[in-house]
């Protein structure tokens, strides 16, 4: 696959502040591509540089094949970007913010009416359409900024913190939607989340903390990197488990024992095969891995 974002030796700083240092990474054409950290970590620095709404101090970004310093028009329509907090205008219709965001990229008349009917359709928001935004429920404002940053068919999605806020059941459906837009249009999706399982779904990650990559690989490659393997074995106690000489927790049914790598779990489990009639092994979780790497825990701040 062809990389559609190229971001080489990036440099923003704001007075003494080093926003962004040094800052390179690729993000191949119609991948889902986490980029994780903390507030003030350099994420929103970074997307909006890549936006063409900051101008960087150095380095070289890449988009769709453009250089963002030769042809800024191209280079931001070929992005789309759902931000965590709603840029609609509340008073306005759904119809009406998107027929006007529709202006701003030369699409009028048949042309916009065709392309609203296509984005109501899949996803789904035809019942409340010439509603007026400040009279929505979160999930359908949500679908609202979705269908906004998708009216002039960018190649490139980004989310931002798309799902704060949101039900576990609106999440759900809005992350179907998206997977079929990646299914269908090979649409890249450039997504920062505090939603760990979201970013263990990704084909790439990117941890940044400082304004520099402190982390980079597949979610696989990172938990067996940076975590160990759980076995949780069931119906055992405590005495039970010492007889493994494994460091371990108790948790309801059972006990939890924390081991360095899928051997590690094989061999424990044959030494002593008795006791693991009713067992599971489980990789490391995101968390862990963020937190390995950075020492910080991931929460829901929006900037930075």
């Amino acid at each position: 696959m062809a990389d559609i974002i190229k971001i080489d030796n990036l440099i923003k700083s704001y007075g003494q502040v080093k926003a962004v240092q040094d800052l390179s990474f690729k993000v191949k054409e119609g991948e889902l591509f986490a980029f994780l950290g903390v507030n003030g970590a350099g994420k929103s620095t970074t997307i909006s540089i890549m936006c063409g709404t900051l101008n960087k101090d150095g380095g070289k970004v890449i988009i769709d094949g453009v250089d963002i310093d030769e042809n800024s028009d191209d280079t931001r329509r070929a992005i789309g970007v759902v931000f965590q907090n709603s840029v609609l205008d509340k008073a306005l219709s759904v119809r009406d913010n998107l027929i006007h965001r529709a202006s701003l990229y030369g699409i009028h008349g048949k042309e916009c009416d065709e392309r609203i009917n296509e984005l109501s359709a899949v996803l789904d928001f035809k019942d409340f359409i010439d509603r007026p935004v400040q009279k929505l429920s979160g999930g359908q404002r949500r679908k609202a900024d979705i269908a906004r940053a998708l009216i002039h068919k960018p190649k490139i999605l980004i989310l931002d913190e798309p799902t704060t806020g949101l039900d576990p059941q609106t999440r759900t459906v809005m992350w179907g939607v998206i997977e079929n837009l990646r299914k269908t249009e090979n649409m890249t999706v450039f997504l920062t989340t505090h939603y760990m399982e979201e970013a263990a779904d990704a084909d790439y990650v990117v941890i940044i903390d400082g304004g520099k990559i402190v982390a980079e690989g597949t979610p696989v490659e990172l938990k067996n990197r940076y975590t160990g393997d759980y076995v949780t074995v069931y119906g055992i106690d405590t005495e039970q488990a010492k007889l493994l000489s494994e460091k371990y927790e108790e948790v309801v049914g059972g006990v939890r024992f924390l081991v360095e790598d899928t051997a590690a779990a094989t061999a424990l489990i044959v030494s002593h095969p008795e006791l693991f009639k009713d067992y599971e092994v489980t990789k490391g979780k995101m968390d862990s891995v963020f937190l390995s790497v950075t020492g910080k825990k991931l929460t829901g701040d929006n900037n930075g």
